[in-house]
């Protein structure tokens, strides 16, 4: 699991909760290993290279996200990145060696929105197909609640709306989205570690 370690505003930030949750999930046997980045070079070079000798069957990313895009600090990480000539090419492909055949290894971004509007759907696509993996990921606001979960197969298109999770706004120009709830579709706590597998599509 990787985690944004830059967000340590005062007086606690968002990155001591992902590295307090990174700490129970692996004494519940959930993680094997995890690493605070500052970056996506940082993040990309160590899923890469943490311990060689094993597959990888599951990523989780922690941190912020917006609609078709995730972050970490600044750092942006969207369907761009994912073309062929892309700066951090061989490090996806590098990853994507490790992973355990067959299209079953799951990437899952666990951050707000990322999987929402017309952009989080193509994101979501090209994400899964960029990996040869499953891929899940949020369309709403999550913090202990974690609504709007996705999950898409390679080669498969989204089954859900565009307009899902949004606030304010249209799926092409999304300006707010909706904060996860109960009553929001589709929703699991942040103690919760296993995608439902009827979720994927």
């Amino acid at each position: 699991m990787v985690y944004d370690r830059t967000c340590v505003s005062f007086p606690v930030g968002l990155s001591h909760a992902w590295r307090v949750g990174s700490v129970l999930y692996r004494r519940l046997g959930r993680l094997d290993a995890t690493f605070g980045a500052t970056s996506w070079t940082e993040a990309l070079d160590w899923l890469a290279t943490c311990d060689r000798s094993r597959t990888i069957a599951e990523i989780q990313y922690w941190g912020h996200g917006r609609w078709g895009r995730v972050r970490v600090d600044e750092d942006v990480f969207d369907a761009s990145a994912l073309s062929p000539g892309h700066r951090h090419a061989a490090r996806i492909a590098a990853i994507k060696e490790r992973l355990v055949p067959g299209g079953e290894a799951l990437v899952w971004l666990r951050t707000c929105e990322a999987f929402g509007a017309t952009a989080g759907l193509d994101f979501a696509r090209r994400l899964a197909d960029a990996f040869g993996a499953k891929v899940a990921g949020h369309t709403h606001i999550i913090g202990a609640l974690q609504s709007g979960l996705h999950g898409l197969r390679p080669g498969s298109s989204p089954d859900w709306s565009a307009s899902e999770g949004i606030r304010k706004g249209t799926p092409d120009a999304p300006v707010r989205a909706h904060r996860s709830g109960l009553r929001r579709p589709r929703t699991i706590s942040c103690f919760d570690g296993e995608v439902p597998s009827g979720w994927f599509a």
